[in-house]
């Protein structure tokens, strides 16, 4: 094994900097895959025509906007060579706006959230904060969705003073969420209308009138960039990196991948943080709708399909936690799994991880092919631990899964961080995942 060329793993781990910047929300981050599948030479499909596939051939499918499955027609039987299968989410805990989210009185106009999944709430405090999604918008020839993203400081989640909150550093910052987690927008007169003034704001930045806004889904989103940090600047921090930075290696594999015999498909999907169970999340249709599809539109029936699923093989990527030194009791002996020190594999017996001895020993000949060190997980047996798409996915498929991540600190804050060498390992790794035969 040797270390990737410096150049190289900074050049990449900017690439994904970028990546995260110009994907604010879950539906921004399937666009921004969109713009570099179509850069790459594949073509859109549509779930409401009949397919038609070539052998090579390169294509893409979006559902409900916010997830996304590519993937490269291989130049072999399906039945002998099945399929090589990356998933990753596009989605991130964080704040989500109400419908009508006006809060007036006391001056001030505040905006009503939701708490989406399991976000470290006190990390949103103090911090310039925008919004980011889509709106549905009244247009000529009927419903048009449009994508929106404030970059600039719009909102703030102002702290109690410590003089009015005395036992902050001994209990922690903690936070109602519905009587102070409302975010401030801007001052309001007595007489003004909250929500009038936001769904102006909307329509302005949508150039569209007020009345031709119906519907939103927007999520709050911190307007810092991404950076690198540290002496030495081996380090990242950025908003997203749990799960786009999985996303991006996934999509970067894909795009880097070699001809073979099996079909290469890289899996998007929304609503991991909240548990997968829609229309759009691995629990779904999504994913066998369109492996069947792909199966169908090659000439194949169900009992090849089936075959074809038996020869496959599905990584899972989600991020993984790295050991922090200040907390050595959080996790456990033996698996301190280090920041710039390659892919992590996770495995847990109780199936919170698809990982099991065979799968794990394959993704290990994947790193180990790419020249890439790996590391192994295992949570504190007294903590719960997480789960991810991979064991709902190996469950409803039935392929050999493994779940990995590269590790990170502070997962789940509005502001996380990882290695600049992680992310260049995770890659190679997943391009030999993909060629994995």
């Amino acid at each position: 094994m040797s270390l990737p060329n410096p150049d190289e793993a900074r050049a990449q781990a900017q690439d994904l900097l970028t990546f995260i910047d110009e994907s604010p929300s879950p539906w921004h981050a399937v666009n921004t895959a969109v713009k570099r599948l179509k850069a790459a030479g594949y073509s859109p499909l549509d779930e409401g025509k009949r397919w038609q596939l070539a052998a090579g051939g390169r294509y893409y499918v979006v559902r409900g906007g916010a997830s996304l499955i590519a993937f490269t027609v291989g130049e072999g039987s399906l039945t002998e060579h099945g399929f090589r299968l990356v998933g990753a989410h596009t989605d991130s805990p964080g704040l989500r706006v109400k419908p009508r989210p006006a809060i007036g009185g006391d001056g001030l106009l505040r905006i009503g959230v939701e708490v989406y999944g399991g976000p470290i709430l006190a990390t949103f405090s103090d911090r310039d904060l925008g919004l980011a999604g889509r709106v549905a918008v009244r247009g000529d020839e009927g419903i048009e969705m449009r994508l929106v993203h404030f970059d600039r400081p719009l909102l703030r989640l102002p702290n109690l003073a410590i003089h009015m909150n005395r036992e902050v550093n001994e209990a922690g910052l903690k936070f109602n969420k519905q009587t102070e987690l409302p975010l401030v927008l801007g001052s309001l007169s007595e007489a003004g209308d909250g929500e009038w003034a936001f769904r102006t704001l909307l329509a302005e930045r949508l150039a569209v009138p007020v009345a031709a806004i119906l519907s939103w889904e927007l999520a709050v989103c911190d307007t810092q960039a991404g950076n690198f940090w540290g002496v030495n600047e081996a380090f990242i921090a950025n908003s997203q990196l749990d799960n786009l930075a999985s996303c991006h290696a996934a999509l970067c594999a894909l795009l880097s991948t070699r001809p073979s015999p099996a079909t290469a498909v890289c899996a998007l999907f929304d609503h991991e943080e909240v548990g997968s169970e829609s229309a759009t999340g691995a629990a779904g249709s999504f994913f066998t709708d369109v492996l069947s599809r792909i199966t169908g539109a090659l000439g194949l029936d169900a009992e090849g399909y089936r075959q074809a699923l038996a020869r496959s093989f599905f990584v899972s990527a989600d991020m993984a936690h790295a050991y922090h030194p200040n907390f050595p009791a959080a996790y456990e002996p033996g698996h301190r799994v280090a920041v710039n020190a390659g892919p992590v594999i996770k495995s847990n017996a109780n199936q919170r991880y698809s990982t099991g001895a065979e799968s794990a020993a394959r993704f290990m000949g994947c790193c180990e092919r790419a020249g890439v060190p790996f590391q192994q997980y295992a949570h504190r047996s007294d903590l719960g631990c997480g789960s991810t798409i991979g064991p709902m996915v190996a469950g409803a498929l039935g392929v050999s899964s493994v779940d990995v991540g590269s590790p990170m600190w502070s997962m789940h804050s509005l502001r996380e961080s990882a290695g600049v060498l992680d992310h260049v390992y995770m890659i190679a790794a997943l391009v030999e995942a993909y060629a994995d035969s």
